[in-house]
């Protein structure tokens, strides 16, 4: 009985498994369905040709490469949001939203502008002729979307961290739905639509950006939250309020922006391989993402439950969200990779199939197996690394992620993939090896600068920081 009562004591705790899971619950339900919206993409694209499932990962982690520092921007309003709401100051909520907005579209026009840097990263590249082709294609309609993108993350924002995540989950649950929906009838040519191939994955990805903006912005401008929040008013330029969100959220673009690509220099550099290797890996990293990319809803909601008991000057409380996300990250990850070494028969399933112009068992079989058995070591480190960094972010510990991130993704993990895979010519086990490596070494780092608590001591907000007028 009285172990019992303890594990209750444990469970419902303020900062524990139950109020972190009621914040990441819908969240991770978001990223999840992104998760499968992507993870259809390229399913139903290595159906259709060996080129397209070869050319979606590598374009699609370009796009988002070069979109996730603004993403990372705007979407860091939600962090101001989460500070003024465990101060019960309602009017900086909606003021810290404004903000987000008016950086959005600000930002667009230069999310554009990088079109042309992307191209020129495909061509150093490497890739085959036709596979190039492919990935320019996908990379232009991704990027002219991304309005919708930045919009969504910047009303996401003040749902999110006002701890209301379930608006933000249906909104990107509608998303995945009209993506896949889309994909289906474009890429294979369904229901009277031309059959598109690449290209038509490529429209409905941009299409559906624009869901969770729409969703978002209905609901905020409803008359139950314009009551507390008014959040029918003129978005207003705020300089003081602004000028905290870049100084904290510029380095929190910067940390997602170097992790990023980081991680797609590393799949750039995976195309030198021969096809079957380079497919095999592809597949292993579609396959990942969608058990990994829910721990992006954990790592979102602990940053938003570290920011409101920090908000409430309850470090304590902030201490014990950070450990209790780790725990849970761990906890689904280790499970994860455990099914990986237990079962890759069922996940590789999804991808191959003998027949058309899809890919070979006998070929993609004894080259990605080892491939996800090394995922099963890489998502415990990257687990780590998502729970803690969301933790410090949380607190505006943003700096530090930066150039921690930038210190280990481009000396330690960068550095080693060029001597592995351009400089020595190994095999493909040896550069996902140095990942695993890299992803172990980045959670040291992360435990020790949170179990130091230097972040407990930054005032990332305060009541007077905006002028109301």
């Amino acid at each position: 009985m009285a172990l019992r009562q303890r594990w209750r004591h444990l469970w419902s705790q303020p900062a524990g498994p139950a109020e972190l899971l009621r914040t990441a619950i819908p969240l991770i339900i978001a990223t999840g369905s992104l998760s499968v919206m992507h993870f259809c993409d390229r399913m139903f694209l290595a159906w259709y040709s060996n080129e397209a499932i070869r050319a979606v990962l590598p374009a699609g982690l370009l796009a988002y490469t070069l979109m996730c520092g603004f993403e990372a921007l705007v979407g860091f309003g939600g962090t101001l949001v989460a500070h003024f709401h465990g101060a019960g100051h309602a009017e900086g909520c909606r003021a810290a939203t404004h903000q987000a907005l008016i950086l959005a579209c600000l930002a667009w026009p230069c999310v554009l502008l990088l079109i042309p840097v992307g191209h020129a990263v495909l061509k150093l590249s490497g890739h085959e002729p036709a596979v190039q082709s492919l990935e320019r294609l996908y990379l232009d309609w991704v990027m002219v979307g991304s309005l919708g993108s930045l919009l969504g993350h910047a009303l996401a924002g003040f749902f999110s961290g006002r701890g209301d995540t379930r608006s933000t989950m249906w909104a990107h649950v509608a998303a995945a739905v009209v993506n896949i929906v889309l994909d289906y009838m474009l890429i294979f040519g369904h229901w009277g639509c031309p059959r598109l191939g690449l290209q038509g994955a490529a429209i409905a990805t941009a299409l559906a950006q624009f869901v969770p903006p729409i969703w978002l912005g209905l609901k905020f401008v409803s008359p139950s939250l314009h009551r507390t929040y008014a959040t029918r008013a003129w978005p207003r330029w705020d300089r003081a309020l602004a000028a905290r969100l870049l100084r904290y959220g510029l380095p929190a673009g910067g940390h997602a922006l170097l992790d990023l690509t980081s991680f797609t220099v590393f799949v750039l550099l995976l195309g030198r391989f021969d096809p079957v290797e380079h497919a095999a890996s592809n597949i292993a990293i579609s396959i990942n993402s969608l058990a990994f990319l829910p721990m992006i809803g954990l790592g979102q909601a602990t940053t938003v439950v570290v920011g409101f008991y920090q908000g409430q000057r309850q470090s304590q409380r902030a201490t014990r969200a950070g450990w209790t996300a780790l725990s849970l990250a761990l906890l689904y990850m280790g499970s994860v990779g455990l099914s990986y070494v237990l079962v890759p028969e069922w996940y590789l399933g999804w991808f191959v199939r003998d027949s058309g112009n899809g890919l070979s068992w006998a070929e993609i079989f004894p080259v990605a197996r080892p491939l996800l058995w090394a995922l099963a070591i890489w998502g415990v480190g990257d687990a780590t690394d998502l729970a803690l960094a969301g933790a410090l972010k949380g607190a505006g510990d943003t700096r530090f992620v930066m150039v921690f991130s930038l210190i280990m993704a481009y000396g330690l993990f960068l550095g080693g993939e060029w001597v592995w895979i351009v400089l020595l010519h190994c095999n493909v086990y040896a550069a996902w090896a140095w990942s695993c490596v890299y992803t172990l070494a980045m959670a040291v780092g992360y435990i020790v600068r949170f179990a130091r608590g230097r972040w407990k001591y930054i005032e990332l907000v305060h009541p007077n920081i905006f002028d109301p007028t």
